[in-house]
């Protein structure tokens, strides 16, 4: 999952990468390979034994966290802030006084960095630090930066200046592909704000803006507002499945996994109960984008927000969750029929398949027909297992390895953060990663990728590497054995790590373009890609060995888990077509013909095939409506992307070093610098169309996909 803020018309995202120069990948002209450091250590024990920390701070200054020297005290945002504001304003100065030219984009670029490194820095410590004093002092950064931005998109002069540039033919012919691109994206970030507008439209388009972002964070937080009933309306030999207080039963999610039937539907009906107010502030949020979208020239808000992706519009989405949706349709009619089977099975009395059931029942046939209990793989992945793995593939693949490097004082927010070191075989240091992966109080419940510092090209030719934060939430090792991964966490680590792949694996020029600051629909390509190397026998036999014998994990048991993952899955996926169906609706044409819910109704019915459940508004627990709007469609069409990927260039061998250098020249190299079916064309050597994505995602659900099925025992 990628964690990313957009700050305007000056961007901030989630990355970093970089260009191909004199033909090749490697280091530009002038600019130096970083040099190996004798401090590195191999990646694979440092995640196997618990941190040294006592002994972390007994040499060295502090230097602060991620080794800025003035974030060693909360008080340090208020002066990394104001540097900023400082640096910022001497920029924009610079901007305005600038001649057209490609300088003017630079400049540019460094006013979005200078801006960009404080509120993504911030953004990350707000959420994270274990200490109030950082996250109070992190959040007040994160609204000080965020006035000065609104500041900046209602800077006419400034938006003028690359006005002037884009407007000259001559000087737009004479930029090189990356420089042109850049300057259009600050452009179209600019005018999607409304700075194009007369001022009465600007400011209503500034209020909208707000409005919009005061609207998401209510309706994100009611997402998982808990819900109190009365202990007497519930069956009580059901009570001890939920929270008590006092004379309530508090619900706070759905339960999915209960093998009672009734805390299932108890846990659905209640937890889905409209709210009122909860209803009033998705209908508001729906109408104001719809609202800002046409003031800023777009017939719909799916129309604004799908602009410059592989989609490109909503009619192509459309097409594309039609298409699927028919392909699926068949399988998933059997998955259900296999499904009631087996809840007739357990549950004679009460054999309905409804809403509330997939998740278990499909789990039941899991578990009926493969033995796939985690406990039974754990002890084959270790964490340390697991990241020596990583560093196989990348080295085979990428001529990249991981170290383990020593933290210096005060340069990590808690003991258990690792800091690895990526290092490229013949361009030395590429960027660093900071692994917060183990469980702590108060630390969020989501596995993530975060941008600490983008990469790019400075003014004196030195590169700005990039910094990452890669969040999991595993356990710590026991006094017994090192931290153990299901193949679930295991698959999440590949996953996670696909992105902060993505941000080290280049050197664009410009930081707004870097790594995962690339269109919704292309930025999950990387990181599901890493999915299949997961489930790749050949993959998964380089590092899973038993903690204790030495003992490899057995072909036949990874192909019994791989095999396992498509029971049910079409339904799972038409499920998924549902959501970004629903999506689509609600960010299509306004006035909306009916009510969100009973759009709700309407489109599960016809999408999903399971019955609408009266007095439940799902919607109203859609969290990704708000960083996801009209684009959640964008995990069906990257995995689709990731699938052809994978099987055209890497199942027939997912360590030859060819591929995986193309890989890396035509995608990785470019973050967001190129329109991204542009990058998918020079991977696959082909543009696929609507039916080619669809036919990828279907074909992933056939059970002899992958290639270690044939001779498994």
């Amino acid at each position: 999952m990628l964690c990313a803020r957009r700050l305007g018309g000056l961007g901030a995202g989630v990355a970093a990468l970089r260009p191909r120069l004199a033909g090749r990948l490697g280091c530009r002209a002038g600019v130096r390979a970083r040099r190996v450091s004798t401090s590195w250590a191999p990646v694979g024990a440092a995640f196997d034994v618990r941190p040294q920390g006592r002994l972390r701070g007994v040499f060295g200054e502090r230097r602060g966290l991620f080794g800025v020297p003035e974030l060693s005290a909360p008080e340090g945002f208020q002066v990394a802030q104001e540097e900023a504001l400082r640096r910022a304003e001497v920029l924009v100065q610079r901007a305005c006084a600038t001649p057209a030219g490609p300088e003017t984009v630079r400049v540019f670029d460094e006013l979005s960095d200078t801006l960009c490194r404080v509120a993504d820095l911030a953004d990350f410590v707000k959420i994270a630090h274990p200490e109030p004093a950082f996250r109070e002092a992190a959040e007040e950064a994160c609204r000080s930066i965020g006035t000065m931005v609104e500041r900046l998109n209602t800077n006419v002069e400034l938006y003028q200046s690359l006005q002037k540039l884009l407007a000259d033919k001559t000087l737009v012919d004479s930029l090189d592909a990356e420089t042109r691109r850049v300057a259009e994206l600050f452009m179209f970030d600019f005018e999607i704000s409304g700075i194009h507008l007369d001022e009465e439209k600007r400011k209503r388009a500034v209020d909208l803006n707000v409005r919009i972002l005061d609207l998401s964070s209510q309706f994100l937080m009611g997402t998982n507002f808990p819900v109190k009933i009365e202990k007497r309306l519930l069956p009580e030999h059901i009570h001890r499945h939920f929270v008590h207080d006092g004379s309530h039963i508090v619900v706070d999610g759905l339960h999915a996994e209960a093998p009672d039937d009734l805390v299932r539907e108890a846990a659905y009906k209640i937890f889905l109960y409209p709210n009122a107010g909860q209803l009033k502030c998705l209908e508001d949020l729906l109408r104001n984008r719809d609202l800002l979208a046409k003031l800023v020239g777009y017939s719909t808000f799916s129309h604004r927000a799908l602009q410059g992706t592989i989609a490109q519009n909503p009619e192509t989405v459309t097409q594309f969750l039609e298409k699927l949706s028919d392909k699926l349709s068949e399988r998933a009619v059997k998955d259900f029929e296999m499904m009631r089977g087996m809840k007739m099975k357990l549950n004679p009395q009460n054999s309905e398949l409804m809403p509330w059931d997939p998740p278990y029942y499909s789990g039941m046939i899991r578990a009926e027909r493969y033995n796939i209990e985690p406990s039974l793989y754990c002890p084959f992945f270790s964490l340390g297992a697991c990241m020596e793995g990583l560093n196989i593939l990348f080295n085979k693949l990428l001529g990249v390895s991981l170290y383990a490097e020593q933290p210096a004082k005060g340069e990590v927010w808690c003991e258990d953060v690792r800091k690895l070191a990526v290092v490229h075989e013949s361009e030395g240091l590429l960027g660093h990663i900071y692994c917060d992966f183990f469980q702590r109080a108060e630390k969020p419940h989501q596995d993530c990728h975060f941008t600490i510092r983008g990469g790019r090209l400075k003014a004196d030719g030195e590169y700005q590497l990039p910094v990452v934060v890669l969040m999991l939430n595993i356990p710590h090792s026991s006094r017994n054995s090192p931290t153990l991964l299901t193949p679930g966490m295991m698959e999440n680590l590949f996953h996670e790590m696909g992105h902060a792949m993505h941000s080290m694996l280049g050197r664009t020029r410009y930081q707004h373009v870097t790594g995962t600051r690339c269109p919704t629909d292309f930025a999950e390509v990387p990181s599901i890609l890493m999915e299949y190397f997961s489930n790749d026998y050949r993959v998964v036999s380089q590092f899973a060995r038993h903690y204790e014998t030495g003992q490899p994990l057995p072909k036949a048991m990874v192909s019994r888990l791989c095999e396992s993952k498509k029971v049910c899955a079409a339904a799972d996926m038409q499920l998924q077509v549902f959501y970004a169906t629903l999506d689509q609706i609600y960010h299509g044409k306004h006035p909306l013909r009916k009510s969100t819910t009973d759009i709700l109704k309407e489109t599960q019915e016809k999408v999903y095939g399971l019955p609408y459940v009266p007095n439940t508004a799902w919607q109203l627990r859609f969290s990704h409506l708000v960083g996801y709007g009209a684009k959640y469609y964008s995990y069906l069409m990257s995995r689709a992307v990731a699938s052809m990927v994978w099987k055209e260039c890497f199942l027939p061998d997912p360590f030859n070093r060819a591929a995986g250098e193309r890989y890396r020249r035509e995608v990785l190299a470019h973050g967001g610098g190129r329109e991204p079916m542009l990058l998918v064309q020079g991977m696959l050597q082909k543009c696929p169309s609507v039916d080619d994505f669809v036919d990828a995602l279907v074909s992933d659900l056939d059970l002899d996909f992958e290639t270690f099925f044939m001779d498994s025992q």
